[in-house]
């Protein structure tokens, strides 16, 4: 499964079409918030057309949203997904996203309450600047900004989740016991669980959406 992670679009036309062009392939995106309007404090961003960027949302149907700062109810009005606020939540197999754009609250207590809501991912935006951090299990993604970066790159993020085949062998059991691969637990003396699972890949990278390269440093907090 590939997931797109975008934010703060900021009514860019022309960055949207960008940012689509890596993540076109995605199952789903996730949108972590300022979608339309640029905002008090910014300048126009290149490609400025909300009309034209609502069109476009309005015809991609695997996107999911939560409400930015620069968001207005007149935003929920015209497109046709729901601005979730001010988490929204998405289940992927075993794996849960939790996303909130980072205004309301302090980091911390966002961090807190996605670890509350048992988040294994927390997407956030606001800030412009892309992050990725591990605190505590809890992976901390902010795609940067679409349009309006703080840090210098036009940025998205994906990540790719894959199941392995996992046959259990006698390297995955500390107990030193002689079973086969199948063996189940209840013909194991060690007490350990042999049976088959699968083990979960995740890949998670940035990209510079004007020349499609990988950007390989990335602010951890």
């Amino acid at each position: 499964m590939k997931i797109g992670i975008l934010s703060d679009t900021h009514g860019s036309s022309l960055y949207f079409d960008k940012a689509m062009e890596l993540l076109s392939d995605c199952d789903i995106l996730l949108h972590a918030g300022d979608i339309l309007y640029h905002g008090p404090r910014n300048d126009l961003p290149k490609g400025y057309n909300p009309k034209e960027l609502i069109k476009k949302l309005n015809e991609t149907d695997n996107i999911l949203f939560v409400k930015g700062n620069c968001e207005a109810d007149v935003d929920q009005m015209v497109l046709n997904h729901p601005i979730q606020s001010p988490y929204a939540v998405a289940q992927f197999n075993e794996l849960r996203f939790v996303l909130n754009h980072g205004y309301t609250e302090s980091r911390e207590e966002i961090i807190e309450k996605s670890k509350m809501m048992n988040a294994d991912f927390l997407i956030l935006g606001h800030t412009h600047v892309k992050e990725f951090t591990i605190d505590d299990g809890l992976i901390v993604i902010n795609p940067g900004s679409t349009s309006i970066p703080k840090d210098g790159t036009h940025s998205v993020a994906i990540v790719e989740i894959n199941t392995e085949d996992n046959e259990d062998s006698l390297e995955h059991c500390g107990c030193g016991c002689d079973h086969e691969p199948h063996d189940h637990y209840e013909e194991c003396e060690c007490g350990h669980d042999h049976s088959h699972e699968d083990e979960i890949i995740i890949d998670i990278d940035f990209y510079d959406i004007e020349t499609g390269e990988k950007i390989e440093e990335v602010k951890s907090f």
